[in-house]
């Protein structure tokens, strides 16, 4: 792979202590496999995370395996005669990693045009009567908090699948144990007064300001479409109902909705401060179906640690 050579020699051009820790990766993997208790009295937790972040190390059967052995060891011997031309292809290999694809981008701009909808009564009337095309039968078959219960279910069930293949969980988990290795070697430092490691970490500490924005990214990307599809929903609640002015008019049947601990209320009376019954209505069913959806799809979205 070209491609794996070309990043070796990148990141071994930028920063020399990465030649010892590709080294080491390659004389402890076993038959290309190779697990973070095998080099971590060599590595540090951030050396190991690029070598992930890179694409240099990718999953393996029982942990990690390098992508491709021959071009890691060619990327290393040609790294010392190419670290002109390496820099560029660093450059050009970050930018592709970490870059929102045009889909991506696409739907982050309708997306805070979709905005509008909340302030504009025009926007809102217009996707509400778009959406209306679909969800209008369904209203008329059921009451209208089940409609809510319907769209709490959905909703909860797209914005999970999204999370877990839009994430990538390992890379965020390797953030983290970068970041806490960072803070746990500062410390370390300052009881021990050595101004020479701790000028050193804290260069590291701003290096890796650079996984803090590809944290944001990665928690972001899937709230971009979660958003993307969610806001008509909401668009439509909102016109369904009638919330969004004094002459605003509800568009289906309501009866009054009881709530637990509050009892029989409006759908647009205050329940928690300003926010409305309907909104209190599908946030508990939001929260419940999405708990139940990832218990029973067995989907963890919190980042595992080393």
């Amino acid at each position: 792979m070209a491609r794996i050579e070309s990043k070796v020699r990148s990141l071994v051009g930028s920063d020399s202590d990465m030649r010892a820790a590709v080294e080491t990766v390659l004389e402890r993997a076993d038959d290309g496999e190779v697990e973070w208790a095998d080099v971590r009295d060599e590595l540090t937790s951030g050396q190991w995370g690029r070598l992930i972040e890179k694409g240099i190390l990718v999953d393996g059967d029982e942990g990690f395996r390098l992508a491709d052995v021959a071009a890691t060891r060619a990327g290393l011997e040609d790294s010392d005669s190419s670290s002109g031309s390496s820099s560029s292809s660093s450059s050009s290999t970050d930018t592709g990693d970490s870059s929102w694809s045009k889909y991506d981008k696409g739907a982050a701009v309708v997306t805070v045009g979709l905005f509008l909808g909340y302030s504009v009564a025009e926007v809102r009337n217009v996707i509400g009567g778009v959406m209306d095309v679909a969800l209008g039968p369904l209203a008329e078959l059921l009451p209208f908090y089940a409609v809510v219960m319907v769209l709490a279910l959905a909703t909860g069930l797209y914005s999970t699948l999204l999370q877990a293949n839009l994430m990538d969980m390992e890379k965020m988990s390797v953030y983290q144990e970068r970041m806490k290795d960072i803070q746990k070697r500062q410390k370390e430092a300052r009881a021990n007064d050595d101004d020479a490691a701790l000028e050193k970490i804290q260069e590291e500490q701003m290096e890796a300001m650079g996984d803090q924005m590809g944290m944001f990214k990665e928690q972001f990307r899937p709230m971009v479409w979660i958003m993307f599809l969610t806001i008509p929903v909401f668009l439509w609640m909102y016109w369904a109902i009638g919330v969004g002015g004094a002459n605003a008019q509800p568009h289906v049947s309501l009866e009054p909705l009881v709530l637990p601990l509050v009892g029989e209320v409006a759908w647009k009376d205050g329940v928690v401060g300003p926010m409305q019954a309907w909104i209190v209505w599908y946030f508990l069913c939001s929260m419940g179906f999405t708990q139940i959806i990832r218990k029973g799809l067995n989907i963890d979205m919190t980042p595992s640690t080393s």
